[in-house]
């Protein structure tokens, strides 16, 4: 009789831990932790985002959300503007902007390709020199995502002077191409720019903040 009693204890003993550990464990919820090294949150100014590819934000219009990447800003979808230029002892400074006339967020990274236009828009020599640094100042390069309607710029220093082998001339326009594409824009220069061949350029900015007048 007292081992009929032991046995009953023991498994009564062994059907309550049972039902405790099958109450803990489907009382556990999964978690899944971010990938170590996962890119801190994008920074939003104006309807541009810069820094990694792949951020959040409680406005999808300006940024792209986590797991997609906006496509490339294409010719197709932009519009080069002439943002005006001003002179200084031997040098002038032309600003430029391409804006996202898409419906959809684009992105955007690095240097523009640049070619002066004559009057009747025919090629004249140009030999673009990139710098993130200039008579300006520093130019950083970042990966900008413009929203629809958005702006990236950038700035062209042109030599006022007689250059050693270069012929100088007006440029009336400039043929501009997005660091990811191979399509181009075109932009008039209004009243013309004076320029020997060579032209420093910057990678592109936020908004129209590669020029400002004084």
């Amino acid at each position: 009789m007292r081992h009929a009693r032991l046995a009953a204890a023991v498994c009564s003993s062994a059907l309550l831990a049972f039902a405790v550990g099958g109450c803990g464990s489907s009382s556990k919820s999964s978690e899944v932790s971010a990938p170590a090294g996962s890119p801190p949150p994008s920074t939003t100014s104006g309807g541009v985002t810069s820094g990694a590819t792949g951020s959040t934000s409680s406005t999808p219009s300006t940024t792209t959300t986590a797991g997609s990447s906006p496509g490339a800003c294409v010719a197709s979808e932009l519009e080069l503007r002439y943002l005006g230029q001003q002179g200084a002892a031997g040098h002038g400074e032309l600003g430029f902007a391409l804006r996202n006339t898409g419906t959809t967020t684009c992105r955007t990274f690095g240097y523009p390709g640049v070619q002066f236009l004559d009057k009747s828009g025919a090629p004249l020599p140009t030999k673009p020199i990139r710098v993130k640094t200039d008579l300006a100042g520093s130019a950083p390069a970042a990966e900008l995502h413009l929203a629809p309607g958005v702006s990236a710029s950038f700035r062209l220093f042109v030599t006022h002077g007689a250059v050693p082998n270069s012929v100088c001339t007006t440029a009336y326009g400039l043929q501009a191409i997005a660091p990811d594409d191979t399509a181009s824009v075109r932009a008039a220069i209004p009243g013309g720019a004076y320029e020997c061949g060579d032209a420093t350029v910057i990678p592109l900015q936020p908004g129209t903040s590669a020029f400002s007048t004084p």
